[in-house]
């Protein structure tokens, strides 16, 4: 059986998933939580401690516990890992290429978790920082939680994908893995991109995960990185 602070995560998880505490609101205070799991204070605090950890819980010093939410600054960008080799902040504007229907590839249904009679919404676009293209960006998900999205709901959020999942669709994105490589620029990619055809790209392929570890996002990002590098943490 798992340790006691275990499945108060997982309860907790479930109502997160429930939407009993929706992106940006607080939770009951440790002690509330205590007593609605019949537990200890401290099995509650660690529960949410690793909960904070995995980015899902916030604390704010004197206010409380939140559910975290893509509307918070820090939060909106926080799978967007290339910066500025001065480190300085950009103006990051998006641009729709594409917008289609259609049917889950092999490669696309297994990484989903969907079967290849699955229709999934097409998503491409370029994303420019201080105006200058910097990575193609390709969007794979499953038609059938995004009941409802068009063309121009993702323009009219200018692009902030993730904040639109959440506030327009329930969907909340907590973590993602990658796979990072280099390649070479096709013609597609060259032309949108200002580069030369066989210049070196960044390729980035992001799965997406909701609560329970559900994938909901396929997303392959192809990236100039001339004056930018890719910026992670490791624990």
């Amino acid at each position: 059986m798992n340790p006691l602070y275990i499945q108060v995560k997982k309860r907790i998880t479930e109502s997160l998933v429930s939407a009993e505490w929706g992106p940006g609101q607080s939770i009951p205070s440790e002690m509330e939580l205590a007593k609605k799991y019949n537990v200890s204070q401290g099995t509650v605090r660690k529960a949410i401690d690793d909960l904070a950890a995995d980015k899902i819980l916030i604390r704010r010093q004197g206010k409380g516990t939140f559910v975290s939410t893509h509307n918070e600054e820090n939060i909106q960008l926080r799978f967007l890992r290339l910066t500025e080799k001065s480190g300085k902040k950009e103006k990051l504007e998006n641009k729709l290429i594409s917008f289609e229907r259609e049917k889950a590839s092999n490669q696309i249904a297994r990484a989903l978790g969907v079967n290849t009679s699955s229709t999934l919404i097409s998503i491409k676009r370029l994303l420019t920082f201080n105006g200058k293209p910097l990575i193609l960006d390709f969007i794979k998900i499953p038609s059938v939680s995004f009941r409802g999205l068009t063309s121009e709901k993702v323009i009219e959020k200018k692009g902030s994908m993730y904040r639109m999942y959440e506030t327009d669709f329930g969907i909340q994105m907590l973590h993602a893995d990658e796979k990072i490589k280099a390649v070479s620029a096709n013609k597609e990619s060259s032309s949108m991109l200002g580069i030369s055809e066989g210049s070196p790209l960044l390729s980035v392929e992001r799965l997406s995960y909701t609560y329970d570890d559900k994938p909901i996002e396929w997303r392959l990002g192809l990236c100039v990185t001339l004056d930018h590098y890719y910026k992670t943490e490791l624990e």
